[in-house]
Parts: structure tokens; C-alpha cells; sequence
């Protein structure tokens, strides 16, 4: 890129610094991409950045002017959006992906569930590095990062929440339980929760619910979103450590789950299905009004499906139907069933093949 941008981290007080006055540093650098990171801690660049950038409109440059970013969507979002409406696109980054991996052969599936998306985390030496680091990404994030949103919440209390969540991985939301293992009103516990949520640690997956006649679960299910902040809070340093662990399965459901959302079009929406009578579907997608996916995780090399996701195509009218597995190859398990590697699953999701 001609010039070079310019980067701020607005965390480093030396680089904050430079915008005590803003407008004739932004004047400065009128010709160059700035990029402002961790902006939710200097809300009041927003004002600002709307007249500099209405502005440079007048003058003809419409675009390429600001990069913002920050990991903190509440803050962000809300700032931004009152401040900046009709003068800014959103994209929110997931965690490293296999597509992101893959260097033209198959890529370490193994590696990159057991490390999770954070690229530091994922690039360590070695496995013990890897946890260090997420170990203290948590420590940080709930003694420093979170307080800055809303009321003060003990980080022991959001320790043990979010431990509970790792133990239950793609389990359905209790909130009432949850209130009662933390001994907080189930409020408090759901407020949370919301928090969680919105700073992108946790993702609800909600249920389905079309028209189908039938006794729905209403309960979300949900997920850490990385895996290796789920490994880190159960204390699985290996592979061997995870593939041991009575949340194997669930860890591999929320990963590969992760992977395939990561790469969805924007306006198609995720669900769960399942009944009280036992039908169940991992993934709804539902790409444009013909196509309707039902997808099924497995962590198998030989994968297969129970009566129950039958049951849940049918009631879903599914027009495709998948079970991602962590093999390489794509083939057939019935004469409607594919088995599908999550790469290729990824394909499908972006670009339908």
C-alpha cells in the first residue's frame, strides 16, 4: 500500500499521546490509511473522526480513510454507530481458520483445535508456550479488559463462569443453574452472560424454530469460541491431554462449528434444531429461500448419523445434508448424507461447491 499507513495503539500511552490534538494530527497525515487500535479506550475520537471525516467526503476522498479496530464490540458498536452512521462498514475477524492454515495441503487440524485461533497462541514453540499464553490472556482479560465494562464483576465469579461454560462446551444455556453454582440471582448470571457475548468470548447458538408442528427446545446452546481458551480453563496442555478428556467431543463440535461460521455470507443466519421427541440437527443453514443445510459434526474417520438427525432433516425439509469429520476426503455415507472435510464444508458454506 502507497504511502505506508499509519498505526496507533491507543493502549500505549506514548502513541495516545500524539492525538492530544487530533484533528491537526489527522491533517498531518491527511494522504494516509490510519489505522486506530483499541479505540473503545478513547470514546471521544468518535465525534471527532465524523467531522474529519465529512470532510475529506466534501473533498472527494470517500474511503480509505480510517481503519478502526478494537476488541470490544459493545463499546465499539455503540460509539461508532450513534457517531458515525452511514460512515462506517463493519467486519468482525474470527480467530485464525483452517482456510487461513491450509498452505496448499492439508492443513494440522489437530494443531490448530488444540491452540485455537489467537495467532500468538497458535504460533508458540511448543504446547506449554501455547498455554502459558492463553493462561494469561485470561488472567488480563478478566482482571483488566473486562472491568472496563459496566459495573464491577469479580474475576473469580467470571472465572468460575466461564470454567463452567468450558466443562459444558455446546451444552443449552441454564441460566437458573448457573446462578445457583455462582450463588448469584439468575439476573445477574444471565447479565453475564450478555457480557460474555458481546465482547466475542462466547456465541449462543439459537434454536429453529420454524413452522414445524412440533415440541421445540426453546434453550440456546452455547460455545466458547475458541478452542484453545476452552482447553486453557480445563487445564489440556496436549493433544493427548484433550483426546483424553470427556470434552472431546464437544470441544470438536464448537471448533469446527466456529470454522464454518467464520466464512458464512453476510444475512444467512445459524440454528440448532432439536425436539423433545429426540430429533436433532447441529447446524441449520438456511443460504437463500431454496437451499436449507442440515449439518452434523462428527469426530470420526467413519462417521455416521443417528435416527434423530433423519428425523430433524425431514422436519427442517433439509435440501442438503452433511456430516463434517475430520478426514480429508469427501464421499458419500448414504444417498442423501455427504461426509465432508471441514475445508471443503467451508467452500460449500462461502461459495456453494
Amino acid at each position: 500500500m502507497s504511502p505506508a499507513p499509519i498505526y496507533l495503539d491507543l493502549e500505549t500511552p506514548s502513541e495516545a499521546g500524539k492525538l492530544k490534538e487530533p484533528e491537526a494530527y489527522f491533517n498531518l497525515h491527511k494522504d494516509k490509511l490510519i489505522i486506530l487500535d483499541e479505540i473503545q479506550r478513547v470514546p471521544e475520537l468518535f465525534q471527532i473522526l465524523r467531522g474529519v471525516i465529512d470532510r475529506r467526503r466534501r473533498d472527494g476522498k470517500r474511503t480509505g480513510q480510517f481503519l478502526i479496530l478494537g476488541s470490544a464490540s459493545l463499546d465499539l458498536l455503540k460509539q461508532s454507530s450513534e457517531s458515525l452512521a452511514g460512515r462506517i462498514a463493519y467486519k468482525e475477524l474470527s480467530g485464525l481458520t483452517v482456510a487461513e492454515v491450509d498452505k496448499g495441503k492439508s492443513p494440522d487440524l489437530g494443531h490448530l483445535w488444540l491452540r485455537g485461533g489467537f495467532p500468538d497462541s497458535y504460533l508458540a514453540k511448543n504446547d506449554e508456550a501455547s498455554l502459558r499464553w492463553r493462561l494469561n490472556f485470561i488472567n488480563t482479560y478478566l482482571e483488566r479488559d473486562v472491568p472496563q465494562f459496566g459495573p464491577r464483576i469479580p474475576a473469580v465469579t467470571l472465572r468460575n463462569l466461564w470454567t463452567m461454560l468450558a466443562h459444558n462446551q455446546g451444552g443449552q444455556l441454564n441460566i437458573a443453574q448457573l446462578g445457583n453454582n455462582l450463588d448469584v440471582a439468575a439476573t445477574t448470571a444471565k447479565r453475564y452472560i450478555e457480557l460474555l457475548e458481546d465482547l466475542l468470548l462466547i456465541r449462543t447458538l439459537r434454536p429453529w424454530s420454524g413452522n414445524v408442528g412440533k415440541r421445540l427446545v426453546k434453550a440456546p446452546k452455547i460455545y466458547i469460541r475458541d478452542s484453545g481458551i476452552v482447553h486453557a480453563l480445563l487445564n489440556l496442555t496436549t493433544l493427548d491431554d484433550l483426546l483424553g478428556h470427556l470434552v472431546v467431543g464437544a470441544s470438536w463440535e464448537g471448533f469446527v462449528l466456529e470454522n464454518m461460521l467464520s466464512c458464512l455470507p453476510a444475512g444467512v443466519t445459524p440454528w440448532f434444531y432439536r425436539t423433545s421427541a429426540g430429533a436433532e440437527v447441529d447446524l441449520v443453514i438456511e443460504k437463500n429461500s431454496k437451499e436449507r443445510f442440515a449439518i452434523e459434526i462428527k469426530r470420526s474417520q467413519a462417521p455416521s448419523v443417528s435416527k434423530g438427525f433423519h428425523l430433524g432433516c425431514e422436519d427442517i425439509k433439509a435440501t442438503k445434508r452433511f456430516i463434517v469429520y475430520p478426514g480429508k476426503e469427501r464421499f458419500p455415507v448414504t444417498k442423501e448424507i455427504s461426509a465432508i472435510p471441514v475445508l471443503d464444508m467451508m467452500n460449500e458454506l462461502k461459495h456453494g461447491k
